[in-house]
């Protein structure tokens, strides 16, 4: 027969017991629900689209424009307001009732109708055959390229930048033209400008400015000027590059000192921004990069979508930036833009965004908002 005092420890160890089994339990499931959470939020696939805001817009029509991007499961609004900071400040809070991230898109190195940089016309890169972008801008009338390596042009840049910034509520400056122009067009644009592209043509092949030519010779002994055949000199290639580079990371000082991050519009894989528009942007310090695979640019197909998409992500292997697929919606059916979401998504990205928000038609808006239900 059990002691009575006996009993009474016996009921005591066996509530202790039974409670440390709950608490372990409940743990257990709170530990459970987070790692499931936190799995959901990893697994989540963002949704972006690029705008161009006039200011003489109506913020009800801008209200109208947002409504449609949340209600269809975007996540992100990539806005370029030429510039604007108060343009900027007054659509963020109209973004933000439609649950929908603002990113300060600027063009950055190509600065057309720039007021400031108009003033100063010894700003802007030069030709190897000595035309500049001011007087005399290569392909279209709006590609205005300021030169890179020029303290003024730079600090012009940078101090637009920082200003987009400073604006409350936004979640990133987006780099776009942070490159020299084209020294090849992408093959599909070619008739287009009656041209053939086989080698590196002097009238399109940036920049030999005085500054330039001048900081190149001083530090590597030799005159890009006088080279015969400048597309094979690596160190001047990768003087341009480093000069970008050096943009880039600017940028990046300023965005993150005022909260910030920096993300950027590229070429399609890191090889080809190089070759095509000295743009090598797996080396820079960017919080994500949304690389424009514009497949019919290229004449490619839709899954050329997921082919560059890999190789950007191989190429960003090891480094903290995220790629988000760029995806030009005109001309694409449904069933294609279904498609290249998948592309997309299968190889690696962590969003696409899609070029431009207006040009996007009910048929591709059911598409899209279908792919946030898997």
């Amino acid at each position: 027969m059990i002691q009575p005092t006996k009993l009474l420890k016996f009921i005591v160890l066996f509530i202790f017991a039974l409670t440390i089994s709950c608490e372990s339990k409940k743990e257990k499931t709170a530990s459970s629900t987070t790692e499931k959470s936190s799995t959901i939020k990893e697994e989540s696939f963002k949704l972006w689209t690029w705008i161009t805001a006039e200011k003489t817009r109506t913020d009800e029509s801008f209200d109208e424009e947002f409504e449609k991007y949340g209600d269809n499961g975007l996540d992100a609004i990539l806005i370029n307001t030429y510039g604007d900071p108060e343009l900027l400040a007054r659509l963020v809070p109209i973004a933000k009732k439609h649950n929908l991230e603002v990113h300060a898109w600027m063009f950055t190195m190509n600065r057309p109708g720039d007021k400031i940089a108009e003033q100063h016309p010894e700003w802007y890169a030069v030709s190897r055959d000595g035309k500049s972008c001011f007087d005399e801008p290569p392909y279209v009338g709006y590609y205005k390229w300021l030169c890179p390596t020029r303290k003024e042009s730079r600090e012009h840049v940078l101090s637009l930048i920082e200003g987009l910034v400073k604006v409350e509520g936004v979640a990133s400056f987006h780099l776009d033209y942070i490159r020299y122009s084209d020294i090849f067009l992408p093959i599909g644009l070619l008739p287009k400008y009656d041209l053939k592209q086989e080698t590196e043509l002097a009238r399109y092949d940036f920049c030999y400015c005085d500054v330039c030519t001048s900081e190149f010779e001083k530090e590597h002994h030799k005159n890009p000027k006088d080279f015969r055949n400048p597309a094979i000199d690596m160190e001047w290639k990768n003087f341009r590059l480093n000069k970008v580079k050096a943009i880039v990371d600017e940028a990046y000082k300023i965005t993150h000192e005022n909260g910030k991050q920096l993300t950027a519009a590229v070429f399609p894989y890191p090889e080809m921004a190089d070759h095509m528009v000295r743009q090598r942007w797996d080396k820079w310090q960017v919080d994500a990069v949304l690389p424009m695979i514009y497949n019919v640019f290229y004449n490619e197909e839709i899954d050329w979508i997921g082919y560059a998409t890999k190789q950007g992500v191989e190429d960003l292997k090891g480094k903290d930036t995220e790629l988000h697929t760029g995806i030009y919606v005109p001309e694409m059916t449904p069933e294609q833009l279904k498609e290249a979401i998948y592309q997309a998504k299968s190889n690696g990205a962590k969003g696409v965004s899609f070029f431009d928000g207006p040009a996007i038609t009910d048929d591709q808006w059911r598409v899209i908002s279908a792919s946030q239900n898997p």
